[in-house]
Order: structure tokens, then sequence, then C-alpha cells
């Protein structure tokens, strides 16, 4: 994944780092993948698969009476990037380090914004996304990557360059 400079912060995120400021202060010394062996694969499938059945897909409308509002859905429901916050949060927990663990916003073929989190590997780039429950490589899915966090500041955000042609399905007439 190939990123082209800094870019603009999502609101949800400007807004959870103001009612959270330890979520945008994480510093990374390096910028390293890590290197991803058969017990760090199963913390991540672990992982991935106990957040994506835990938790009750809402909208933040429906949970929060907000449009947009990042958060941990600690009430057990929550949006795409609420799933993105635990899974992140449960594999800091674990040890991984917070620059090989970034929320990332991308577009979906009908034009959506979601959020997934990118895991930084030796093997490439992993999406772990609670619309999927597999775990892919970032070129391997349909969405269009837009922005992620910074590798080395977690307040950050860099713009992606997803030069990739994804495919969009059409109807036979």
């Amino acid at each position: 994944m190939r990123v082209t400079g800094k870019t603009t912060q999502p609101v949800g995120h400007h807004e959870l780092c103001a009612r959270i400021p330890i979520e945008c202060r994480e510093r990374t010394a390096t910028e390293d993948a890590v290197k991803l062996t058969p017990v760090l694969w199963q913390e991540l499938i672990a992982v991935n698969d106990n957040v994506n059945t835990a938790i009750e897909p809402v909208t933040d409308k429906d949970n929060y009476g907000k449009d947009e509002y990042w958060n941990y859905p600690d009430d057990g429901k929550g949006d795409c990037e609420d799933f993105v916050l635990l899974k992140r949060r449960e594999l800091l927990d674990r040890g991984w380090p917070a620059g090989a663990l970034l929320i990332t916003v991308v577009k979906q073929v009908n034009g959506d914004g979601h959020a997934v989190l990118t895991v930084r590997t030796d093997r490439g780039d992993l999406v772990l996304d609670n619309l999927e429950s597999r775990i892919k490589l970032w070129s391997d899915t349909d969405y269009q990557f837009v922005k992620r966090q910074s590798d080395v500041d977690s307040g950050r955000w860099v713009a992606i360059d997803d030069d990739r042609s994804v495919l969009v399905g059409s109807i036979k007439r």
C-alpha cells in the first residue's frame, strides 16, 4: 500500500482524539512491518472473529443519535469504525505495535465510506473488516483505499495511492 503524504483526519477520529487524547499520541519508532508468525496469524484470526461476532452492527445515528461518532463499542453495538477501534485495542493489549495497526478509510463498490483495520506485516498489508470474516490482503479487496493513520504517529493521517482497477459488477442486458 503506497502512501503519498499527509491528508486530513476524519472528523470522527478528530473528535475521538479530543475525548480520548491517548488515541492520538502513540508514536512508533520504527516503520518495520510485523513479522507474521503462525502464532500472530492465529491472534489476528481470533481477534477478528471475536469482535465481528461480539458486536451488533448499528449505525451511529441509531446508537448515538449522531451521523458520525467514533467510540469503543462498550455497549456491544457499533458501526465499522467502532469494530476497528476494538480490534486495534485488543491487538495493542496483546503487544502488537501501534504502527502496524492502522485505522483505514475506504470506499465500498457502492460508493459508501467504510473503515477497516489495516495490519502491516512482512507478508503484506492485511485487512480486518467487520463486513468480511476472512482476513485478506488489501489488494485482494474490492475497496478503493482512501487514507489511513500514519504508521509513526497515530494522530496523523496519510493519503493512499490506490491505483488498482477495482472491478464493479454489472447486470447483463
